[in-house]
């Protein structure tokens, strides 16, 4: 490399150096503020999350022992409202809200609401309800459709099983329940060519159930025979 080459690499490097110089001068102040509002959020970030949330999930699960005691029991009421020393899942709901507990004390909430008929409370709760559970979540969406059938509310219902019906299609016994009520209620909203589809799509996937036996003699009262 020749000499005239070594002094315009040099004079690159400095004019690269006085370049970025200028630039820290320029822009040091917001570089250094926002290093340590990144810095700030993530530390906050993690103290929330040892010493608040944490011990937040904690208390919650550790208080729906006794309502979920109750909801086994039956014991509708206590399991909602709590027994004066522990809590419901109400109570739950607003007191640990943002709690993987409290979500789930949607679910039973919705579920004890549709055994004392109370089914806009019941919609309300499922609906703030959601798992990455799948066999859970089918589970939702068929107390889901019980609730809107209840209110009259058809379309909703259809909707709420075939969602139950398909989610998880490995629990063969409750796909084929949510796959009937969903031809019923077709047929009921006088829809018969999705119940007609629904009877069929229960018969081909789940011709050893119940239900499935029974789509055939459904199928033949709406004139459909001879079905494969």
């Amino acid at each position: 490399m020749s000499d005239k080459q070594n002094v315009q690499g040099v004079e690159g490097s400095e004019a690269v150096i006085e370049k970025a110089k200028d630039f820290w001068g320029k822009y040091s102040k917001p570089i250094i503020i926002a290093c340590v509002a990144i810095i700030v959020a993530a530390g906050g970030w993690l103290i929330y999350k040892n010493f608040v949330q944490g011990p937040k999930e904690t208390k919650a699960a550790e208080a729906m022992f006794k309502a979920e005691d109750y909801y086994r029991m039956d014991s509708v009421n206590l399991a909602l409202n709590g027994d004066g020393q522990n809590l419901g899942f109400l109570k739950i709901i607003s007191k640990y809200d943002g709690t993987k507990a409290a979500n789930l004390a949607h679910f039973y909430a919705g579920s004890c609401f549709i055994k004392l008929n109370d089914n806009v409370k019941a919609v309300s709760h499922l609906k703030d309800f959601s798992t990455s559970s799948k066999p859970l979540q089918a589970r939702a969406y068929k107390l889901l459709g019980d609730a809107y059938a209840d209110q009259g509310k058809n379309a909703e219902a259809l909707s709420a099983y075939k969602k139950a019906a398909r989610h998880f299609t490995e629990d063969k016994m409750a796909s084929a329940e949510a796959l009937f009520l969903a031809a019923l209620l077709a047929d009921r909203n006088k829809d018969q060519k999705e119940a007609i589809e629904l009877l069929k799509e229960l018969k081909d996937k789940y011709p050893q159930t119940q239900q499935g036996v029974d789509a055939d003699k459904y199928l033949a009262q709406m004139g459909v025979y001879n079905v494969n």
